[in-house]
C-alpha cells in the first residue's frame, strides 16, 4: 500500500526554524512530483512548494524567500526547510506526491499532516 508519512512539525518561536520530512513507501516505480501544502484554521489548503523528480521547484510567492524544498530520490523523501517562521505560518502541513506504482497508473497521494505552531 502506498503512503506518505510526515514528521518534523512542532512548536517554534517566531524567527525560528523547522525542517519537515515526508517519506513515501510502498511498491513505487517513480515519483514525478512531490510537494508541501498547508491549511490554517478557517482557511483553505494552499500550496507551499513543489519539486519535480529532476529537481525543478515551484514556490508560493509569500514563502519562497524563507522556505526551501528539496528531495532525496534514493529515499523517496521530500523535505521542507522553514526559516524565519512567523505566527501566520501556523498550520497543518501536508505532504503531497504524484506516485507511479510498480503496476498501475499514476495517482495523487496525501500524508496525514503535521502541525506547525509558531508562537512565543
Amino acid at each position: 500500500q502506498l503512503q506518505l508519512v510526515e514528521s518534523g512539525g512542532g512548536l517554534v518561536q517566531p524567527g525560528g526554524s523547522l525542517r519537515l520530512s515526508c517519506v513515501a513507501s510502498g511498491r513505487i516505480l517513480s515519483i514525478p512530483k512531490m510537494g508541501w501544502y498547508r491549511q490554517a484554521p478557517g482557511k483553505q489548503r494552499e500550496l507551499v512548494a513543489t519539486i519535480a523528480g529532476g529537481g525543478s521547484t515551484n514556490y508560493a510567492d509569500s514563502m519562497k524567500d524563507r522556505f526551501t524544498i528539496s528531495r532525496d530520490n534514493t529515499r523517496n523523501t521530500v523535505y521542507l526547510q522553514m526559516n524565519s517562521l512567523k505566527p501566520e505560518d501556523t498550520a497543518v502541513y501536508y505532504c503531497n506526491a504524484a506516485i507511479k506504482p510498480l503496476s498501475g497508473t499514476i495517482n495523487n497521494y496525501w500524508g496525514q499532516g503535521t502541525q506547525v505552531t509558531v508562537s512565543s
